[in-house]
């Protein structure tokens, strides 16, 4: 039953590593590499419950922090351009007429 999950879980990485190559979009790629990282995730935890590890899960849900992370600083670089700051403050809305 768990090695059909497995499998699985396999089926469905490749499947997002096929669709990261592939995507229209480079959002499209990032939820694909984010899937494909989330499936990484329940693969390590379905193979700790297999070889009767448990202490694989502490490893899956490290690596679960590790995908959000580094999914944020990816969108974040792509939006802004760099990972250091965020964007400029936009000194256009101030005119000279205001007071205050």
């Amino acid at each position: 039953m768990f090695v059909a999950a497995i499998l699985a879980i396999l089926v469905t990485m490749l499947m997002a590593l096929a669709r990261s190559f592939m995507g229209p979009t480079i959002y499209d790629r990032i939820l694909a590499i984010n899937s494909g990282g989330t499936a990484t995730v329940l693969f390590i935890a379905v193979l700790g419950f297999l070889m009767g590890r448990p202490d694989f899960l502490d490893i899956a849900l490290a690596y679960a922090m590790i995908n959000f992370i580094g999914t944020l600083a990816i969108l974040k670089f792509f939006k802004f351009g760099n990972l250091g700051g965020s964007d400029p403050i936009d000194t256009s809305v101030y005119t000279k007429d205001q007071t205050g």
